[in-house]
């Protein structure tokens, strides 16, 4: 194990999920870790894919994909996927840890291997592809490194669809090959293309390096190995290795024809070549050999023989070891075996092989299902049909989800749990809405207080006039009180600024009178010289929107009176001797639109001014049945 401490993975809490405990290993590809999944308290191996794939939308995407697919291969000689995910930067396969060692390092410490005992390991090695095969799925970089020998003696068959997920990367954009030169296809050498055969190839040559201990083809550069893979026959193993069997030779013949049609269809079809193979080999033990199907064998191809039921397959070795030893064992007479008993066992093991994946799983563990958008019963029928237990946590608002259904889960959508897991279902609150507080009649500062106290936001604080609600007291909001809004929505406040001075400049100055002492002020009128038009106001005091006190004093200054009122047109220019007067018609009473456009169509300007909040004019000037100028302007006061 890589007891790398300066790793910046190692001691990270990865999804919230994964404590990183330290580094196992380091690859071309990825990093794997050994971590704790601290929901489920069970130790996994964590695949960590190198930074320049996981910065690849390409390669995520792909690798998702492919990380689904494997997890639903439930094979006792594949490692078994739990989970994927990605956390910022990190893109990551929750695993099962499978303590023990590479095939490569068994290669690197024995150098090679009997074929009896090659074969051993290569047939569960096969169960796994076949499994795969038959499900779909091609592993596409078959070679001793993928291939983990476990400390009580199991064959395990790790990386499938990792290749097939690179292949979407930038990587392979520029030329770089999916898989491991030394045991690639032709096919893949030429086209980049792989189906199951490429597979098949592939265990061809790692049958040939597990018995040589070598790897058929060497090359100064990568390209000339390649070469050599579409060009060249692999060799005999025995060529290189005198005491390999012709058995050997004629299976690693076959896996690695050059042309695809020529070899096994699938690892399944191998699968069967090489139990047969295995059968047929005798069991050494030093320079003497026993006849065949007698004598224990490595637990690596026990299966097989519990699926035929033959005396000659193999049986389970103890837990304790990886690869069995070789022991002393009296030799049987060979009796004879009819011809039709070797035709029954295949089939019985094309039967057997084909229902490995069945007989062998593991009903253990289920994928969790997607129940986002279910409501709360069918969530939990779901889950009771899968074997997992429903945990119905406190919901969430949320703005998309309707109110009943299920927003998330925990763990989620497609994670591999144990039977009998319990499942947190979070349901949707639905769109949350905030009611807007009763804060009429209060303070400004009190209303405030209460809006930010409910969830919402004070928005735009405006005064009015208003002679019913006291100064400084909040006549209403907007929205209006009781209104569901959502969270933080701004909140505008209306505030009572009393009674505010009328603006009068303008009106006549008996209607200005009339109407400042209906509204309750006192009036005093001031008479100047102006040029304003006669009888007119044209100042006040208080200031017009000023705040006033109820009967407050207003002094009012009017043009004089006394002026002709022809003479001011003549002087203004607004008037001619010879020019024809139109009658203004009295609009008071009447909507303010409807004056208007009387108004209009006899040729006079209007303009309106407003009063109060009413849409009925209430004075105008000039007064009703007045003559003015043709086109002169007429004022409206609603």
């Amino acid at each position: 194990m890589d007891t790398t401490t300066a790793d910046p993975l190692v001691g990270r809490l990865l999804d919230g999920r994964y404590r990183i405990e330290s580094r196992i290993a380091r690859g071309g590809m990825a990093t794997v870790y050994l971590a704790l999944d601290i929901r489920l308290d069970r130790t996994v191996a964590l695949k960590v894919m190198h930074g320049s794939l996981a910065e690849d939308p390409a390669f995520v995407r792909r690798f998702i994909g492919e990380a689904k697919s494997v997890a639903s291969l439930s094979h006792p000689n594949v490692v078994h996927v739990f989970d994927q995910g990605t956390d910022n930067d990190v893109v990551y396969l929750s695993m099962e840890y499978v303590p023990g060692r590479t095939l490569r390092d068994i290669l690197r410490e024995r150098g090679r291997l009997p074929a009896r005992e090659a074969l051993e390991i290569m047939i569960p090695v096969l169960a796994a592809l076949g499994a795969a095969h038959q499900a779909g799925m091609v592993h596409r970089d078959v070679k001793p490194e993928n291939v983990l020998m476990t400390d009580d003696g199991r064959v395990k068959v790790v990386d499938f669809g990792l290749a097939k997920a690179i292949e979407a990367t930038n990587q392979t954009r520029t030329g770089v090959m999916i898989g491991t030169i030394g045991y690639m296809a032709p096919e893949q050498v030429v086209t980049g293309a792989a189906d199951v055969r490429s597979d098949v190839y592939a265990a061809g040559i790692m049958l040939f390096e597990l018995v040589t201990g070598q790897q058929p083809y060497d090359g100064q550069t990568p390209m000339s190995v390649a070469y050599r893979h579409v060009h060249d026959t692999v060799p005999a193993p025995s060529s290189l290795v005198a005491e390999v069997p012709p058995l050997v030779d004629t299976l690693v013949a076959s896996a690695t024809a050059r042309e695809p049609e020529h070899r096994p269809s699938d690892a399944t079809a191998m699968l069967v070549a090489a139990v047969d193979a295995h059968r047929l080999l005798p069991r050494m033990t030093g320079p003497q050999a026993t006849p065949p199907g007698t004598g224990p064998v490595t637990s690596h191809s026990a299966p097989f023989g519990a699926h035929s039921g033959a005396a000659s397959m193999p049986r389970p070795a103890p837990a304790h070891t990886l690869i069995q030893p070789r022991v002393e064992v009296p030799a049987e007479r060979r009796r004879f075996r009819p011809s039709w008993f070797l035709v029954l066992l295949a089939a019985v093991m094309v039967v057997a092989v084909g229902l490995t994946g069945w007989y062998f799983a593991q009903p253990d563990y289920v994928t969790v299902p997607d129940l986002v958008g279910k409501n709360l019963a069918v969530a939990e029928k779901s889950l009771a049909g899968a074997g997992l237990v429903a945990h119905k946590a406190d919901g969430r608002y949320d703005e998309k989800m309707a109110e009943g259904l299920v927003l998330s889960t925990d763990p989620a959508a497609a994670a591999e749990l144990e039977k009998g897991s319990t499942i947190t279902l979070v349901l949707s609150l639905g769109p949350e809405r905030i009611v807007v507080p009763n804060v009429t009649g209060r303070t400004g500062n009190e209303a405030r207080a209460a809006i930010a106290e409910s969830g919402l936001t004070v928005g735009n604080v405006r005064r009015l006039a208003s002679r019913d609600v006291e100064r400084d007291k909040v006549i209403r909001t907007s929205p209006q009180v009781g209104e569901k809004v959502k969270k933080s929505a701004k909140v505008d406040i209306y505030v009572s600024a009393g009674l505010t001075m009328p603006d009068v400049n303008g009106m006549p100055k008996d209607q200005a009178a009339e109407f400042l002492g209906r509204e309750g002020f006192g009036v005093q009128v001031n008479e100047v010289d102006d040029d304003a038009e006669p009888c007119t106001v044209i100042a006040q005091s208080p200031k017009a929107k000023s705040e006033v006190d109820n009967g407050a004093q207003v002094m009012v200054t009017v043009a004089r009176c006394q002026t002709d009122i022809w003479d001011f047109f003549r002087r203004h220019g607004e008037a001619r001797d010879d020019e024809q007067f139109s009658l203004v018609p009295g609009v008071i009473g009447k909507n303010v639109n409807d004056a208007k456009a009387e108004l209009q169509a006899l040729g006079f300007q209007v303009r309106v001014q407003r009063l109060g909040n009413g849409g009925v004019v209430q004075y105008q000037r000039p007064l009703p049945n007045s003559e003015r100028p043709a086109g002169s302007t007429v004022y409206l006061w609603q």
